[in-house]
């Protein structure tokens, strides 16, 4: 259960991925994804076979269990967040009935976002997070996450980390000018180029980017931000931009991204706290794409604190993320060098990995 592509959503492409390797691990798996009813006009892409059965924030799943008397699964696994399931009991409910029914031997859910005391809407989120125990599996992508629900009483033998996938860039091996007229821009850079990929939102940081550069005038560079705008703000600090910037204003797909980050000599991630626990997707593109990164000490880039703890900055600082970056700009060689132990992570990580871990679990439950 998960929205999928076109819908734009970060979930929708994990979920894309996650089918995609898990399918090919044998032939004898089969993937079947009921999503949400978000798309009027443009097909589901055909990785899987994709069933459009209940609403976002549903309230009733009826629908989306009489799918289920069709196929009787032997795993149902849920991607959930917040923004897309919401927190209410109907949804443990539903998987609760499917595996009373026999419609699912084993029902489980990817925690995708886990909140804490002092998340905002703490109130009725540590509620649903307690209604996990219920469930066969729980799986999460970080160790923040993982304690964090030990932490508030769910079964810790129900609980599995498994990280965030890895998608090794293809499009490495492009040249500049390939790049740039497969993503429709211009190919005028100036200095080093660097990218900051994804939803175009106040906690990606981007105010505290630009406040950084103004320390940075004596060096050349130019600002690649790709993704889809979520806030109008944002979009003008850049269209106002003093700074070299080249802006690609829309919704991007992991393969846009990719070529994205391919174009870059770096890449910077000053994300800020969003007062939960999850893991950026956008990090693992960007460490599959064997560039240097810059990012902060926030909870979505935690595996990159672990693994490259001087490449990180606090978040809201940007004299420090200056330093960082002329560091970077002027050490680029080393940079790569102290960058191996991630691009390991990123290799160990690939998605093909990760789906087997899937299966590992499925067939213990099973």
């Amino acid at each position: 259960m998960s929205r999928y592509p076109p819908v734009h959503c970060g979930v929708a492409e994990y979920t894309k991925m996650l089918s995609s390797a898990l399918k090919s691990l044998s032939h004898r798996i089969e993937v079947f994804v009921f999503s949400t009813r978000e798309i009027e006009r443009e097909p589901y892409e055909d990785v899987v076979e994709v069933y459009p059965c209940y609403g976002r924030f549903e309230m009733d799943y009826s629908n989306m269990i009489e799918y289920l008397e069709d196929f009787k699964v032997d795993v149902l696994h849920v991607q959930h967040e917040y923004g897309i399931f919401g927190s209410n009991r109907e949804l443990i409910d539903a998987l609760l009935l499917a595996r009373d029914e026999g419609l699912a031997r084993v029902v489980g859910v990817t925690m995708h976002t886990v909140d804490h005391p002092f998340s905002p809407r703490a109130n009725v989120t540590l509620r649903f997070q307690t209604w996990l125990n219920d469930l066969d599996f729980v799986i999460v992508h970080s160790p923040l996450q993982e304690f964090e629900l030990h932490i508030q009483g769910v079964d810790p033998s129900k609980v599995h980390r498994i990280p965030h996938g890895t998608l090794i860039n293809p499009y490495l091996c492009m040249t500049r000018d390939e790049l740039c007229e497969s993503l429709r821009i211009e190919c005028n850079f100036e200095g080093n180029i660097l990218t900051v990929p994804g939803f175009l939102r106040r906690d990606k940081g981007i105010d505290v980017l630009l406040e950084a550069l103004r320390s940075l005038r004596d060096l050349k560079f130019t600002l690649l931000i790709a993704g889809e705008p979520q806030d109008e703000e944002i979009v003008e600090l850049l269209e106002n931009s003093e700074f070299k910037t080249i802006l690609i204003e829309r919704y991007l797909s992991s393969d846009e991204i990719l070529k994205t980050v391919a174009l870059a000599n770096a890449i910077v991630l000053p994300y800020k706290d969003k007062r939960s626990y999850s893991v950026s997707g956008i990090l693992h593109l960007s460490m599959g794409s064997l560039k240097p990164i810059v990012g902060t000490r926030v909870p979505r880039l935690i595996e990159f604190y672990q693994h490259a703890p001087r490449l990180t900055v606090p978040p809201n600082d940007p004299l420090s993320l200056a330093e960082k970056m002329r560091w970077l700009i002027n050490n680029y060689d080393y940079a790569l060098a102290y960058m191996t132990e991630v691009y390991s992570y990123a290799a160990r990580t690939q998605w093909f990995r990760m789906a087997s871990r899937h299966v590992e679990i499925y067939q213990r439950f099973l």
